[in-house]
């Protein structure tokens, strides 16, 4: 049999799996919600059954369309919602599960432990988020996770690092599988008059988008001025506690700094290819970012896999992914180390073409087809061991 006859045969002969992941899905916005329908939508094209247990903070009053058949709910503010998600997920191969502490019902989203107790096939669960300063519940939060799964995934080695320094992983095995990329590869769309600073994403306290304002009013001295587009809706979550105080904090500081020719803010929540040709048109992307703690972006992952030069606050994700030489790191808060590496790629040319160069390098790696294949991997071997176990 040739290469092309084996390769066939694999193709015919590799099982059909069923995934049944637990996670947040579109409508609503939430950057887990596109994580998990992009990785759906990636592992579908590899032959890959795919659904999902949908999380919700209350309870919908009609059910509502998503990109992943939805096969049964988990309100956080209803606890008699675990047994049918249990349920769904004991009828697929492999359940998925997305951690993030305020995904879920209860303290620290405890109410995850819950549901991972019942469930009785494999458990791949990835973690969104790794504190390394977690408090003692958060800590048995994670803990109890961690052992409910027969498989851990963090998106970088910092994470890793973290969660077996700080938590208790036992025999549990931790892959890394970056965060895959919605936007792909694109050469520059045509410049406009001026430069483009941007920044996108869910808009909320944390952001750090008001260093990133003081720094770009004092690039008013450069011809052209360059123009600063902040452009995402302020984080639901964020909007229902709070309302748009954020924002508005925001629209007075630029006020403040003189800077209203400058600064412009896109409240809109972008399509795929409207998003994609925003990013095109970028000379460069900010990530402000307040928190060190970070484990990963997507918009950073995003940034890169379309080839632009990345300003960044030293975040962990950001530390890893920029240190062959995409981008600039500045310290959380830092103005004035904001606009120097902004004015570096702005003014010198060589500088902004060799971070592009480097981005583009990344991108291929940053496929969501890529990253499927590594969990297509490691679905097939939790079900293999299932397999030989019944056996």
């Amino acid at each position: 049999m040739d290469t092309h006859e084996e390769q066939r045969h694999t193709e015919v002969t590799r099982r059909v799996v069923s995934v049944g992941f637990v996670s947040t899905t579109p409508p609503t916005p939430c950057g887990i919600a596109t994580f998990t329908t992009a990785l759906a939508a990636a592992l579908a094209r590899d032959g890959v059954r795919c659904s999902v247990v949908r999380v919700l903070d209350v309870p919908e009053p009609a059910p509502l369309t998503s990109p992943v058949p939805i096969v049964a709910t988990l309100v956080a503010s209803d606890p008699s919602t675990v047994a049918s998600a249990v349920r769904a997920l004991n009828r697929r191969d492999v359940a998925v599960i997305q951690h993030e502490y305020g995904l879920y019902g209860g303290a620290d989203g405890e109410s995850i432990v819950t549901v991972m107790r019942d469930v009785r096939v494999p458990i791949i669960t990835i973690l969104h988020t790794v504190l390394p300063h977690p408090t003692s519940h958060q800590r048995w939060v994670l803990n109890e996770v961690v052992r409910y799964s027969d498989q851990v995934v963090v998106m970088s080695n910092t994470a890793r690092s973290t969660l077996g320094e700080v938590y208790e992983v036992g025999a549990t095995p931790v892959s890394v599988i970056a965060h895959g990329a919605m936007v792909m590869p694109c050469a520059m769309a045509p410049r406009g008059a001026r430069p483009l600073i941007l920044t996108w994403g869910l808009i909320g306290p944390g952001k750090g988008i008001e260093w990133a304002i003081d720094a770009v009013a004092t690039l008013r001295d450069l011809t052209p001025r360059p123009r600063y587009v902040v452009a995402g809706r302020t984080h639901p979550k964020v909007l229902a506690t709070s309302g748009d105080v954020y924002r508005r904090s925001l629209e007075h500081r630029v006020r403040e700094r003189h800077a209203g020719s400058m600064v412009e803010f896109d409240n809109t929540y972008r399509s795929l290819d409207s998003l994609e040709q925003l990013i095109a048109s970028a000379d460069v992307v900010i990530l402000p970012y307040d928190s060190r703690e970070q484990a990963t972006s997507g918009v950073l992952v995003d940034a890169l896999a379309a080839g632009r030069p990345v300003v960044a606050t030293a975040f962990p994700h950001a530390v890893e992914m920029l240190s062959s030489g995409a981008g600039l790191i500045v310290d959380q808060g830092d103005a004035a180390g904001m606009a120097f590496a902004l004015r570096r790629i702005l003014t010198e040319p060589a500088t902004a073409a060799a971070m592009r160069a480097e981005a583009f390098r990344l991108a291929p790696t940053l496929s969501w087809d890529a990253v499927a294949a590594r969990y297509r991997s490691m679905i097939d071997s939790l079900v293999d061991r299932e397999v030989a176990h019944v056996l």
